[in-house]
């Protein structure tokens, strides 16, 4: 299959990354992306700031490609927003690799040419085929491995507390949403307001802090925090022990805008209702409790892969969080409340079905808390294997920093002894019980 590309799909950070070490390895890469730019779904939460410095979002082989072509690495100890993690990287590193990134492609579906998934005969000798819509109609690429980099960013998990979207959710869509609110853009939405969040995550936090300070500004503004666990408990992550130091600073925010008096907190909240209630919703739990009606929900409850158009290639994922089996014990929230993921690579990432691997966000289906770092460290050995060079596959390359995130999506009701693992239980913030109207 040596004279076919290595397809990859998706134009973000750890599709770009894949890309560029495919390059040094002397592989030719296609890459589509569905949206119009370089980093589109990160061009999306622009205003967002990330945990990681500079100099931990440029991969290493991407580094190398860009240098020669005069390009100035940002500052390395730097926290860049969003938008300029695309505009100084991403956006320059697509330019380099040229006519090999395709954007307003989307791939629709990826196969084992002239077979279905149920046929065994000719699975390791016939190349994939990777099937695209663009502005100009349809198109067949048959590749020799497709690296499957396209994220969860299109996919946000519902506001239902059973993992569906709860009792009109749908229907009142046009006062919830499910993406950090950008306050420059959207401030009137939301100032003044009662706002509904949802979520216990990084994203939530973040929304927690922009809109505790929008009601500094606006009085009349005011947040309920709902959490699906039973205890606030460390949902504020490591603080001064996390080894991001900037995510761990967002915890600490986080907390001290809960303590100002602009943030209702309700726990044990898995909400199972939508109902009108004018131009406001009403919020009701699996258990029948009701809350006061609020003006906007923003529903930040994690991301879940979109698989559909792998179905005819065998994958070996996990059924629960939707990861490659082998990785999935690694990254379970379930099970894993502190510390580090042990770097991983191709081993970790192979399915049944020859030369095909996801890779970045995707690679971890329904966990939370990955690093670019993660993702650049995969594609890395997944380079390697498709190059066959098994042994620089099976290296570990990286060391990542202590996670401090406590809990996550897999934590339901149980709250650890002594607070936690990475932060003391937080006090003093005003908890609504939620049997009683707030």
């Amino acid at each position: 299959m040596s004279g076919h590309p290595v397809v990859v799909v998706g134009a973000g950070p750890s599709g770009l990354a894949a890309a560029a070490e495919l390059v040094e390895r002397g592989l030719e890469p296609v890459v589509l992306e569905a949206g119009g730019q370089a980093g589109a779904a990160v061009a999306q939460w622009h205003h967002v700031r990330l945990f990681s410095q500079w100099s931990e979002l440029v991969a290493p082989a991407a580094r190398r490609l860009l240098e020669p072509t005069g390009w100035v690495a940002p500052g390395g100890d730097g926290y860049p927003t969003g938008a300029e993690w695309a505009a100084e990287y991403l956006v320059p590193l697509a330019e380099a690799l040229g006519d090999r990134v395709r954007f307003g492609a989307r791939v629709v579906g990826v196969a084992r040419r002239g077979r279905d998934r149920v046929v065994d005969a000719g699975r390791d000798s016939e190349p994939l085929t990777v099937h695209v819509e663009t502005a100009d109609g349809e198109e067949r690429i048959t590749a020799r491995a497709v690296v499957d980099a396209s994220g969860t960013w299109a996919v946000p998990n519902p506001l239902g507390g059973d993992g569906l979207p709860a009792i009109g959710e749908r229907a009142a869509s046009d006062r919830i949403s499910y993406r950090v609110p950008n306050l420059a853009a959207d401030e009137d939405r939301y100032a003044g307001k009662r706002i509904a969040v949802a979520g216990s995550g990084h994203s939530a936090l973040t929304a927690l802090v922009a809109l505790a300070d929008l009601a500094e500004r606006h009085p009349g503004t005011h947040i309920v925090w709902l959490l699906r666990r039973g205890a606030v408990g460390n949902v504020f992550g490591g603080g001064d022990a996390d080894q991001l130091p900037a995510r761990g600073a967002l915890g600490l925010k986080a907390q001290a805008a809960a303590k100002a008096g602009h943030v209702s907190v309700v726990t044990g909240f898995r909400t199972a209702l939508v109902e009108r209630d004018g131009d406001r919703v009403v919020l009701e739990s699996q258990d029948g409790h009701r809350l006061d009606p609020v003006d906007e929900v923003v529903v930040l409850t994690g991301f879940r892969p979109d698989l559909s158009w792998l179905s005819e290639v065998r994958l070996d994922l996990d059924p629960v969080l939707q990861a490659p089996t082998a990785l999935a014990p690694l990254i379970d929230p379930n099970v894993h409340s502190c510390g580090s993921v042990y770097p991983h690579g191709a081993n970790e990432l192979r399915h049944p079905e020859p030369g095909v691997f996801l890779v970045g966000m995707k690679s971890y289906g329904r966990a939370p808390t990955f690093l670019a770092m993660t993702g650049y460290e995969q594609v890395r050995s997944v380079a390697a294997e498709i190059a066959g060079d098994h042994e620089a596959a099976s290296r570990v390359e990286l060391t990542l920093p202590e996670t401090g995130v406590c809990g996550g999506s897999g934590v339901f009701d149980a709250e650890p002894a002594g607070g936690g693992c990475c932060a003391p239980a937080v006090t003093e913030l005003t908890l609504l019980t939620p049997g009683v109207r707030s």
